[in-house]
């Protein structure tokens, strides 16, 4: 007993980090949680006397469980011929509190994301375990059944495809709040001008409604966002992995979307939305009292 006692308080040790693993490999809230209890099963049931380092372990078993969901789920959407957002990590407030200032350092962004969603699994066991957790490319050649040198091209490739479509922010957080808030503006007056003022010229917006649609280019984003403009007068002002988000909701108290914001050179250059109404629903969302 004491033995299975310790081994539980080394595993809760690694729990904050597998779950960083498995949501960047899953980009899903609740298929991580299940990739990590998956890896706590295989430990239970293991001789953990032979184990020498522990951490690693458990990041091999992870890895692991993560590609076989990986590759399940490509099945599955490539009949459906689908991609998807991944769960957005949300934070109610206007800034985040000094607790959550390390959170969003590490924060994966919602546009990082969507990118990864793209990749082959391996691609994405490679880039994430490597460029994000140092993960030697032996060990990942072992998890992904390949040679260390196509593993290190598995992570080359996902770096090529990544580059230049995930930017990340480049001031600081309460300016890009000042900036979300211009956009919100704009949208409630109807300013056309405004809103142009606030956009980059390549803004890119996506919108998850079942698969994954993409606008790009200010003008008609505005026009698309002016069209909406009714919903920008009751918005809760949250955070969304890591930056500038926005629920907007219907007068009967239905979310009618979620967005994020990247803000890059005092613009926005990109916006993720969600308005799937079934995924708005899993994140169980509720108006709270004196929104807009």
């Amino acid at each position: 007993m004491e033995d299975r006692d310790w081994l539980a308080r080394r595993f809760e040790e690694n729990r904050d980090r597998l779950r960083a693993v498995a949501y960047r490999m899953l980009g899903s809230l609740n298929d991580a949680d299940d990739a990590v209890q998956e890896a706590w099963l295989r430990l239970s049931r293991s001789d953990s006397e032979a184990v020498q380092n522990l951490e690693g372990w458990l990041t091999t078993v992870t890895g692991r469980v993560c590609l076989d969901m990986l590759r399940s789920r490509r099945s599955r959407r490539e009949e459906a011929l689908e991609t998807e957002f991944s769960d957005p990590i949300l934070i109610s407030g206007l800034r985040p509190d000094p607790e959550s200032e390390a959170i969003f350092a590490d924060s994966v962004s919602l546009a990082l994301l969507v990118v990864l969603e793209t990749l082959t699994p391996q691609e994405r066991l490679a880039f994430v375990l490597h460029d994000t957790f140092s993960v030697p490319f032996g060990e990942i050649a072992r998890i992904a059944g390949c040679t260390p040198v196509a593993a290190r091209q598995f992570a080359s490739r996902a770096r090529r495809r990544i580059r230049g479509k995930v930017p990340s922010p480049d001031v600081r957080f309460g300016e890009q709040r000042k900036i979300v808030d211009a956009f919100l503006v704009a949208v409630r007056d109807g300013n056309f001008a405004a809103l142009i003022a606030v956009l980059h010229p390549d803004v890119v917006l996506r919108v998850d409604e079942g698969p994954v649609r993409e606008m790009q280019g200010a003008e008609a984003i505005a026009s698309q966002a002016l069209m909406f403009s009714s919903f920008a007068s009751n918005v809760q002002r949250v955070i969304l992995n890591g930056v500038p988000g926005i629920i907007s909701w219907r007068s009967d108290g239905r979310p009618f979307s979620l967005m994020g914001f990247t803000i890059r050179k005092d613009t926005i250059i990109q916006i993720e939305v969600i308005r799937d109404a079934k995924r708005l629903r899993q994140l169980t969302l509720s108006m709270p009292v004196g929104t807009g």
